[in-house]
């Protein structure tokens, strides 16, 4: 099978003990429990060998599971060199903060006045730069909490809640515009309809017209 050729071109790039180990998409032709067994054992030998490994992928789960460093391109340019949680949690453009993590990043155009960020008349952080210009806030799924928790808030229309143990998936959109997940603590209390939620300051990112980290 495709799979099978797949895994055996890879146990031959690994025999010779090679100084430089490319792979280009090797998990592409694999099914999703085939994929994480072997994106794992690739990691195992990786570590073992200690051979310096090059690993192209466009999926971002692999990216983020298998390497030690990631270089996000965008159309043939580096956008950012860096540890993969470094990478999630700190992103300098747009492009990367969209890139990584599962569910998206949502998105929302924004107006900042004097380092204050306001998505409509929500007030949803604050910058050290005092600019006034327009630009984007991206929040991660689960940088939503109770309202009470802080002072930037956000109202959001939820439509479906999904209980999953200690946590739940909701499916918001904000003024009628596209859905986005969020992903909340079993502590996080919300309902159907309109929420009222407090923003993670440690979640949130602030971004120019251009895309670019403010």
């Amino acid at each position: 099978s495709g799979g099978q050729q797949q895994r055996v071109a890879i146990a031959r790039a690994l025999v010779k003990e090679p100084k430089v180990l490319l792979l280009d998409e090797p998990l592409s032709n694999l099914d999703a429990r085939l994929r994480i067994s072997t994106r794992e054992e690739i990691k195992r030998i990786q570590t073992e060998t200690g051979v310096l490994t090059i690993f192209v992928t466009h999926d971002q789960e692999e990216a983020m599971s298998i390497c030690d460093r990631i270089i996000v391109m965008n159309k043939g340019r580096v956008e950012e060199i860096d540890k993969p949680q470094e990478m999630y949690n700190n992103p300098k453009s747009l492009f990367v903060a969209k890139f990584l993590g599962v569910p998206p990043v949502s998105v929302f155009p924004c107006k900042i006045n004097h380092g204050e960020v306001k998505v409509d008349e929500f007030l949803v952080t604050k910058v050290d730069e005092l600019v006034s210009t327009s630009g984007f806030v991206a929040i991660r799924p689960e940088g939503y909490l109770n309202s009470d928790q802080n002072e930037f808030h956000f109202k959001v229309f939820i439509k479906t809640i999904i209980e999953q143990g200690r946590e739940k998936t909701a499916i918001a959109s904000f003024n009628n515009g596209d859905e986005f997940k969020m992903v909340l603590d079993d502590d996080i209390k919300v309902h159907l309809g309109e929420n009222t939620l407090s923003i993670n300051q440690n979640k949130i990112f602030v971004f120019d017209e251009n895309g670019e980290r403010i």
